[in-house]
This record gives C-alpha cells, structure tokens and sequence, in this order.
C-alpha cells in the first residue's frame, strides 16, 4: 500500500510546464517567477501553454485519485496519495525541489476525491473574487474555507490530509498573498 503513495510522489514530479518549456526550447525555470506551473507558463508562452500546463497538472491529481478508488484503498489513505502527487509537483527530486505552486494539481486532487465540498470551495471562490476582484486573496479564502469544512462537517473528515497539502500551497504563494493584499481594492478607499 505505501508504494500507492510512494507512486503519487513520483508521478507528481512530472511537471507539465517543464515539459512544455522543453518543447518550445525555453526553460521556464530562467524566466519571470522562474515556477514550473500553469501561471508562469501561460505568462512566458502565451494561453495555450497556460491551458496545457493547468490541464497536464491536474490531471496527474485526478489519475492519482481514480488510481485509489480502483484499488479500493480508504478515503483517508487516497488523500494521503492526494498530498503525496501535490507533494511531488511542489518539490520534485530530479530539479532539486524547485517546482509548480500546486494549485492545478490540488484542483484535479479535490475534484476527484470529494465533488461536493470541491464545489463548495469553487462557490466560495466566486463570491469572493466578485467582491475582492483579487483572485489570490480569493483563493486564500477559499482554501482555508476547504480546510475549516473538512476538519468540521464529518462528511469530510476522511480528507484531513489535504490541510496539510493546503497549509504548503499557501506557503509557497506567501509572496503573492502578500503583494495582493498590498494592493487591495479598498485600501484606496481609506
């Protein structure tokens, strides 16, 4: 069983935006934020390779996922193998830890493992962005949203281990979280 989660890290490691990179003789580790995510990639190459990315990272997520459901593992152990691919796209053995942010990935974690509460935080997310217009700040919200309801609503307290893959993503955009709230709607206001 441990080579479920063992097999989610690895393949968490395949990196879409490096891949993509590659294909059009960039290395996207050289350029702007120097991420390997669906962002920096859409910023250097233009949309497609933002779609690409998105769609490459999360769907390494959501295979991870049905992966578990096939073998019949438990909930709680498929969320393990949930953080173990966020896990691999965040820090990568074979580029020294330096990868994508994680979101895509997480997105196609969560929508796989729990539909309902995915949706919850895609519900939150909107309402958010319509009165903060700063999708970072919104994402924050949201995800520490996802977080509190899996910990309180026992439906979803299988998915605990998400928090923890969560509490990482947050981290690594501390300087987006940051540079967002710098630049709030409503500090102008005041």
């Amino acid at each position: 069983m441990l080579y479920y989660w063992l097999f989610s890290y690895i393949f968490g490691n395949f990196l879409s935006a490096w891949w993509i990179g590659k294909w059009k003789k960039i290395d996207l580790r050289k350029e702007r934020s120097g991420n390997l995510g669906a962002r920096n990639a859409g910023a250097v190459l233009g949309k497609p390779a933002f779609l690409l990315t998105f769609l490459g990272d999360a769907l390494k997520g959501v295979l991870v996922i049905y992966i578990g459901f096939y073998l019949q593992y438990s909930l709680q152990f498929i969320a393990i193998g949930g953080v173990a691919v966020i896990l691999g796209h965040l820090f990568p053995f074979w580029l020294k830890g330096k990868g994508g942010k994680g979101i895509a990935t997480f997105i196609g974690v969560s929508i796989v493992i729990e539909p309902l509460l995915f949706g919850m935080l895609v519900i939150c997310f909107i309402i958010l962005i319509a009165l903060l217009r700063s999708a970072t700040l919104s994402m924050t919200i949201s995800f520490s949203a996802y977080v509190i309801l899996s910990w309180i609503i026992p439906t979803f307290a299988s998915l605990w281990p998400l928090s923890i893959a969560i509490l990482i993503i947050l981290i690594r955009h501390r300087f987006d979280i940051v540079e967002s709230w710098d630049k709030r709607w409503w500090k102008k206001t005041i």
